[in-house]
């Protein structure tokens, strides 16, 4: 197997140099150049998606495809795409394309994304990015050798709110920051089996978006201690029926950041909202940041984020709300900001070394939780990141 991507190997990275969230001026202004996009995985997911790659003036959607045909030609009608395929054979045959999205199953994202490689296309993919570390870190080499682009979900660290937590922490206004937590959570998804088998779980489908907004504020994590389980042993899923559940589907991770700060995530399938994870409505501070003068906490889930509240104790200790505005950021958004950075040279915030980390991290807490130990990471990523414009 190869090894876990040292942290000497990362030190080349590009840092990340523009947020993408909204276009300049100047780039209205001009003609955009389209990318060609195909789209891989026409379920749920894709129905955020291509609406989004719609709306991006950057972007020319020529094929859809998915497993299940029909899916793939309803997907078609629905957004006047001129193909459609049954398999990735069929696709990458078919109508020229720069950028392959992968919206599949996350079990099929690593074979996926190197067939794509391979066939010389551009790869935006959702998370996790492959199902191991030494796959992603493959990915990435074999990407750069044939001169194509990798990115994956999520976006977290593309939004405004990102970008205020960002520079409230550099200007050190809550001190010397000590702690942090996050919670994510909800009763499960019932639309499809592969959240619930091995390879799935509440940590790569909802546990991925603080781990990745955590060490994009706080830096990479050096290791990781962790505890999962299963709580519910089977689980009901439309046109299926009952099956049994062979992934976490609750966790509690500690990371150390370094220099003494510690956080922790926590997130799963067993949580009960009133909004029923409504991310309109989930306006709870789902994130916290704690320093020696003062609390950060992000309003709203960080893939939809309603704003940042700071209280400070030269403040008198009351929340003030900054960056209500969601401004154009959306969780679908990834697709739309490479293609994006494909047409124009502008960098994204996002990298895939941070994926590969974030995916190590979760690795990290499966291993913890099986040998009751702390699990030292390997990889890393540019950090702090920057270029990030606040709102």
């Amino acid at each position: 197997m190869t090894p876990p991507l040292a942290r000497r190997q990362f030190l080349g990275s590009t840092a990340a140099a523009a947020a993408l969230g909204t276009l300049t001026a100047a780039v209205a202004a001009e003609p955009a150049r389209k990318i060609r996009v195909g789209v891989i995985g026409c379920g749920s997911v894709s129905s955020a998606y291509l609406p989004h790659l719609a709306r991006c003036p950057f972007v020319d959607v020529v094929s859809v495809c998915d497993i299940i045909p029909a899916r793939a030609a309803a997907a078609a009608r629905a957004h006047g795409i001129a193909e459609h395929h049954p398999d990735i054979d069929a696709m990458l045959g078919g109508a020229a394309f720069d950028l392959f999205v992968n919206l599949t199953d996350m079990q099929a994202h690593e074979q996926l994304n190197r067939r794509a490689i391979e066939a010389g296309r551009h790869v935006w993919s959702e998370k996790p990015i492959a199902n191991s570390v030494a796959a992603a870190v493959d990915l990435l080499a074999l990407a750069k050798r044939r001169g194509t682009r990798l990115w994956a979900a999520p976006t977290t660290v593309a939004s405004p709110q990102f970008a205020t937590l960002a520079k409230l922490l550099e200007e050190k206004r809550i001190g010397r920051v000590a702690a942090a937590h996050a919670s994510y959570g909800h009763t499960g998804p019932d639309w499809a089996a592969f959240f619930y088998e091995k390879g799935g779980g509440s940590l790569p489908d909802l546990g991925v978006y603080p781990l990745t907004t955590l060490t994009g504020l706080l830096g990479p994590a050096k290791s990781v201690t962790a505890m999962v389980s299963t709580v519910t042993p089977t689980r009901s899923i439309k046109g299926r029926g009952e099956v049994a559940v062979t992934a976490e589907d609750n966790a509690h991770v500690l990371l150390d950041h370094g220099a003494g700060v510690i956080s922790h995530v926590q997130c799963g399938f067993n949580y009960h909202s009133p909004s029923a994870h409504d991310a309109r409505s989930q306006s709870h501070h789902s994130l916290t940041i704690v320093g020696s003068a003062g609390t950060l906490a992000l309003a709203g889930y960080d893939w939809a984020p309603h704003g940042v509240d700071l209280s400070t104790r030269d403040h008198g200790g009351d929340f003030q709300r900054l960056a209500e505005k969601p401004g154009d950021y959306a969780w679908e958004n990834g697709a739309s900001l490479a293609a994006e950075a494909l047409a124009t040279g502008r960098e994204l915030p996002l990298t895939p070394e941070h994926a590969i980390h974030v995916l190590e991290i979760l690795q990290a807490a499966l291993e913890s939780q099986q040998t009751g130990r702390r699990v030292n990471l390997e990889t890393t990523f540019t950090w702090p990141i920057r270029g990030l414009g606040a709102a």
